[in-house]
């Protein structure tokens, strides 16, 4: 004890005003900076964490359970390659196309673009940042900011705000994973997800998120609505109709091997989405708790929504685990463009209008869209479609008496849509997904096409039979003599 009390007050004479000691507390640890602020940069830490564990395992285990058992591996594996392969980007040019300078707004780190009347001018200019490395270590220490601007001061430092937009970004590729599973090859996938990382993802980011053309206009997508969801759903179906179907007799019986790993992936991805929508306000703040509370209530409404149609209106009228996950992730992804800038009500109403559409669409028009694009898990749906219309509702029930932040002049900084009068919001959020429609279908295929140039998209058919021991040499569950082999070489050993 005396040596920690001893340590405190060196610490506290040491830092000066960046360490003082009170009584038996030290109100701030001398290694940080007068602008940093303990609590939010631990909450984004966190948040960032619970994000990426949404990846790893959610991702990985729920698709896991999702496929038959010949594509476990398979997918698994994608889903641990994608990850890393989006994190190797980001650091090295992605962060900053996507939150640095645009190219056409100034140097680097300088943002000096003055909008004009020209729409061409002023989207261009606001598309994608310079790509620049995050790694230096003046980089990584100085405080998180924006070239372009935030409505309030940051308080944590550039790795903080770095991973936290990284663990976006990195789920994303996961999650159109689901739209080729069971045929793409995994040099492929390698290859493709950088790329799209690269060209899709960070100008998504740039228009939405980091002050480019649609921020600028007043789009809004709280925590990845569009940027993530429709990107996804639009992105999966544009590469499952170049890379071609699955094999027909996977097709017919891809049914999911283990219901048991499905609660497991689709626990941790509900609970995940805490940070996920909780973090976005960039602050531990009373906002946070509202995106927190919205999020999982609009999530249970979409849930018990989607149940209830299977029970009234499916052809079997029963309620399906598979359905309730459905509805599950249909509820995340309608409140995500939403959670922090709508009331308790709007989430509800979010949650039960958007799972209605998607249900309808999921039972009346996917199996037509299936016999012309194998989007094997309807990525299209639960994503795509999900994600655009929840970005339709905040523009409809963004509420002004919801406080994102709270500015030093007493003037609260709130959005809000055409339920409270502004009916240009729903008519931006229209044109902005259009955009991200568009743009991210257009790239994904000129992507694809141009790998394909040098080497097929897809496993051959004789590979295709076999799954996951053609690609990898490994089973998730081997015949029982592999594990009577090794008892035998152990038994040898001993």
């Amino acid at each position: 004890m005396s040596v920690l009390m001893t340590s405190m007050l060196h610490a506290a004479t040491v830092c000066g005003k960046n360490a003082a000691y009170q009584g038996s507390t030290l109100s701030k640890s001398c290694s940080d900076p007068n602008w940093l602020d303990t609590g939010d940069t631990s909450w984004q830490l966190t948040a960032a964490t619970f994000v990426g564990l949404m990846s790893l395992p959610g991702l990985a285990v729920l698709y896991g359970g999702l496929v038959p058992r010949k594509w476990v591996v398979n997918t698994m594996m994608m889903a641990f390659t994608g990850f890393s392969g989006v994190l190797v980007v980001w650091v090295l040019w992605g962060y900053k196309m996507g939150f640095g300078s645009p190219i056409g707004g100034g140097s680097p780190n300088v943002y000096n673009y003055k909008y004009t009347g020209n729409f061409f001018a002023n989207f261009f200019n606001n598309f994608v940042g310079h790509p620049e490395s995050i790694n230096a270590g003046h980089a990584q220490s100085g405080q998180a900011a924006l070239p372009i601007g935030t409505d309030v001061p940051l308080q944590m430092p550039t790795p903080a705000l770095a991973y936290f937009q990284f663990v976006f970004a990195g789920i994303t590729p996961l999650l159109f994973l689901g739209s080729v599973l069971g045929r793409i090859k995994i040099q492929v996938w390698m290859i493709f997800v950088p790329l799209w990382c690269t060209f899709v993802y960070t100008v998504n980011a740039m228009l939405m998120w980091g002050g480019g053309y649609w921020a600028h206009e007043g789009a809004l997508d709280y925590s990845g609505g569009y940027v993530i969801h429709l990107a996804a759903g639009v992105t999966g179906f544009t590469a499952a109709w170049v890379i071609g179907p699955r094999l027909a007799k996977d097709r017919a019986r891809f049914h999911p091997h283990s219901l048991s790993l499905v609660a497991v992936g689709a626990g941790i991805i509900w609970l995940g989405w805490n940070g996920f929508n909780g973090g976005d306000p960039y602050f531990a703040s009373a906002d946070a708790a509202t995106a927190v509370i919205n999020t999982n209530a609009a999530t249970a409404a979409a849930l018990l929504t989607w149940v209830g149609w299977d029970i009234f209106l499916s052809k079997g009228k029963k309620a399906t685990f598979g359905g309730a996950v459905n509805g599950m992730i249909v509820g995340l992804v309608a409140i995500t463009p939403c959670a922090g800038y709508v009331s308790g009500s709007g989430a509800l109403w979010v949650g039960i209008i958007d799972s209605t559409i998607v249900w309808f669409a999921w039972t009346y028009l996917q199996p037509i869209t299936l016999r012309k694009v194998d989007d094997a898990m309807g990525v299209a749906y639960t994503h795509g479609i999900a994600g655009f219309f929840g970005g339709l509702l905040v523009g409809i029930f963004a509420d002004p008496h919801v406080i994102i932040y709270s500015s030093d002049n007493g003037s609260p900084i709130t959005v809000k849509g055409l339920w409270y009068g502004h009916p240009k919001q729903l008519l931006i959020q229209l044109l902005a997904a259009l955009t991200i429609i568009v743009y991210d279908a257009l790239a994904t295929f000129i992507i694809l096409k141009v790998i394909s140039i040098f080497t097929p998209l897809r496993m051959s058919d004789d590979d295709l039979e076999i799954g996951d021991l053609a690609a990898h040499d490994e089973q998730a569950y081997p015949p029982d003599e592999g594990y009577t082999r090794v008892e035998a070489l152990a038994g040898g050993v001993s």
